[in-house]
């Protein structure tokens, strides 16, 4: 058994390196704006969203070629939260910028209803009207996804956790799919998003008690 063990993650490191030689550069810029974005949503950072749309944009054209639709819809949707967190978050004139905070119980139950909606509607959407194979496992995963970035645009620590749900069951789903480069990179955003939260905590507590 160890023997097979070892000789998997030889060959999933081989499969990762022909990936990494043979990957476009547009779809580097795609990832490398990603990475910036997960790091300054960490730090708070409204800068975030710039790099944020631009990740987006690259990989709606990454996905049109490769001719993903039903992914293009999710990431479609991602712009679109995109668009209106910077909205939100953007310093008004004679107002705050808003601050990081915990959600509300209506928001809560706003982030559910988002998950236990969102994910029977993009499973039924997935059979019926697309060739995916995992049309359940990738309804989850864009589901919490889903929560996760209306709870980020609301500036809500809980944003953490539900993409951080997502990745998890993410993760497994790339690498099933033969994606190992973008596993790697959720994996990467995963261990992000958990030093997120404690940021994102510390700093509301600061903010308590500088209040």
């Amino acid at each position: 058994m160890i023997v097979i063990g070892a000789a998997g993650v030889v060959d999933w490191i081989r499969e990762l390196g022909i990936q990494l030689t043979e990957t476009p550069l547009l779809h580097w810029i795609g990832v490398a704006c990603g990475v910036i974005q997960v790091l300054l949503a960490k730090t708070n950072n409204v800068l975030l969203y710039p790099f944020g749309i631009a990740s987006i944009l690259v990989t709606l054209y990454v996905l049109n070629e490769a001719g993903l639709y039903a992914e293009i819809l999710l990431n479609l949707y991602y712009l679109i939260m995109s668009i209106y967190g910077w909205a939100y978050w953007v310093k008004r004139s004679g107002e705050e910028p808003v601050k990081a905070s915990y959600a509300s119980k209506r928001e809560r139950l706003i982030t559910l209803s988002i998950v236990f909606l969102g994910f029977p509607a993009l499973h039924y959407a997935l059979v019926h009207f697309t060739d995916s194979s995992v049309p359940a496992w990738d309804a989850w995963v864009s589901a919490t996804a889903w929560a996760g970035m209306w709870l980020l645009a609301k500036r809500k620590i809980e944003n953490w956790v539900l993409l951080n749900i997502s990745n998890a069951f993410a993760i497994p789903l790339l690498v099933y799919k033969g994606l190992h480069l973008y596993a790697l990179l959720t994996l990467f955003l995963f261990i992000v998003a958990i030093f997120g939260y404690f940021e994102w905590k510390r700093i509301i507590n600061r903010e308590r008690v500088q209040a």
